[in-house]
């Protein structure tokens, strides 16, 4: 933490920006406290970036809708029932909050609230004494009623009053605790893991969106490992992630060093440094996508493991992980195409390591860029991030072979578009030289030629056919005339054949 001094100075130069001027005079002048609250005022005192302004006020939600009418024509309610209003003050977004108190009924999702009049009230009622800081604002007073200076000083995460009470008005501040560990470094005191503990039941009542934009917090810290810890080791994965507390206890295939939970723990670190070090932008968001892959990559493995006369083994974990990973990730309400990607790059993560014992053919490596797709940048780094071993010349060696392999899709990527590969012949070309309709001979078809693409390599047009009308004599001698289509005479719609769906109509 910066000096005191510093991060005043960090406040003022806040407090000195035109939006937070505009509001806290336009507030003063209509007679309600105003003031900036939470996360900005931690972030300013510790001498982290601020990134969002958040404020809260005396004045009830329409009260503070009228002021920022006046100063304003794009204002917004972000929820107007727990008292929060938005808008666009000199091109920054502010958040203004009425000073409130919210508790959480036994079988309620939703909080309770109800509108207080004093900052004091306000901040005793907020997560952590962390966040439970105020600059009362023009003046420049700072409001710490629970010692969240001290916590910042020390790096301690504490709820303002009984951890307990907290954790029951609302659930969710658990999960937020093992988010702000892994944000700040901070350490959660042993008297509130412990009510994270006897309380991890009480999350089941938070909607499962609630805990997934949660995670996805958690996730996007820089080291990520010490919130999952504290998820795991107070139960609070089993609530929403039981998968990876069951990690815990399985050994890896050698049962040497590690089990696989602190495996996954250690891929996930390295995956997120490659992901780094591989960014064109600094400024980019972080790959969820990726880090989710890493963190659960293994997760097929207690559900395959087998005690056998060579050790353990874990067959076909990457196909079973991908199909948990799948149903997890639908059951925490993450979209359709994250499910789909997390669970590519599971089920593929395993695909790369023959690759060292023998050297692949080109149509390997073709087959090997065609399956991952437009994962294939994120699957270089899951790849090499899940090698954790300790034996340094294995490491090396697994190390080089990557290399190899990423040289060599480069190569034929030039020299043959890689990235888009198709066979020479599309469906309607298919059906033409063949005379037949749209069905699913076309997509046999179809499907016959990419296998030769990716044995090959293009072959040409004119190659292509001969092998086409080849194939098509073998499948009507194989079936008879009977199977074999014949040409129509209805008029029959377009087809856009594509790999994925090569006999799909437009």
């Amino acid at each position: 933490m910066p000096s005191l001094a510093a991060s005043m100075d960090a406040l003022r130069a806040i407090a000195a920006s035109a939006p937070v001027k505009v509001l806290a005079t336009a507030f003063a002048e209509s007679g309600h406290e105003f003031a900036l609250v939470g996360g900005p005022v931690r972030d300013a005192l510790l001498g982290r970036a601020v990134t969002d302004l958040d404020f809260t006020t005396s004045a009830r939600p329409d009260e503070t809708r009228r002021i920022l009418d006046g100063i304003t024509g794009n204002v917004w309610d972000v929820g107007r029932d727990f008292g929060t209003i938005a808008a666009r003050v000199h091109g920054e977004t502010v958040e203004i909050t009425t000073y409130r108190a919210e508790i959480y009924r036994e079988d309620s999702r939703k909080p309770e609230v109800n509108f207080g009049d004093t900052i004091e009230g306000d901040l005793v009622r907020r997560d952590f004494t962390i966040n439970a800081l105020a600059l009362m604002l023009p003046e420049m007073r700072l409001v710490d009623v629970s010692g969240g200076v001290e916590d910042l000083l020390a790096g301690k995460i504490r709820t303002p009053g009984a951890p307990e009470a907290s954790f029951t008005d609302d659930p969710l501040r658990m999960l937020r605790a093992a988010r702000f560990a892994a944000q700040l470094g901070f350490e959660v005191t042993p008297e509130t893991q412990t009510s994270m503990y006897e309380l991890a039941e009480r999350l089941d009542i938070i909607s499962a969106e609630r805990i997934r934009d949660e995670f996805v917090k958690l996730l996007s810290a820089g080291d990520p490992a010490p919130g999952i810890r504290l998820l795991v080791d107070t139960g609070l994965a089993d609530r929403f992630l039981p998968e990876l507390t069951a990690l815990v206890t399985t050994q890896d295939d050698h049962g040497r060093h590690k089990d696989v939970y602190e495996h996954s723990l250690t891929v996930l670190r390295q995956a997120i440094e490659l992901e780094i070090a591989r960014r064109d932008d600094e400024t980019a968001a972080p790959d969820i996508v990726l880090r989710i892959a890493a963190l659960l990559h293994d997760i097929g493995k207690p559900a395959t493991r087998r005690f056998e006369r060579s050790g353990v083994t874990f067959h076909h974990h990457d196909v079973v992980g991908a199909k948990l990973a799948k149903k997890r990730l639908r059951e925490l309400r993450f979209d359709n195409d994250t499910v789909k990607r997390v669970a590519r790059l599971v089920e593929l993560h395993l695909r790369f390591f023959g690759y060292s014992d023998q050297q692949w053919t080109d149509s390997a490596v073709r087959r090997y860029v065609r399956d991952a797709g437009e994962e294939l940048d994120r699957l270089h780094i899951l790849t090499r991030a899940d090698v954790t071993t300790r034996n340094r010349r294995k490491a090396e060696r697994l190390e080089h072979a990557y290399d190899d392999i990423e040289r060599r899709i480069g190569e034929l990527a030039e020299a043959e578009e890689l990235a888009a590969v198709r066979p020479e012949l599309d469906g309607e070309q298919i059906m033409a030289i063949l005379g037949i309709p749209p069905g699913r001979l076309v997509g046999r078809a179809y499907k016959y030629l990419l296998e030769v693409r990716l044995d090959e390599g293009p072959i040409g047009e004119e190659a292509a056919e001969a092998r086409l009308r080849e194939w098509f004599a073998q499948q009507e001698t194989a079936a008879g005339p009977a199977e074999t289509a014949q040409p129509s005479t209805t008029t029959q719609p377009t087809v856009r054949a594509t790999p994925e769906n090569p006999s799909e109509t437009s």
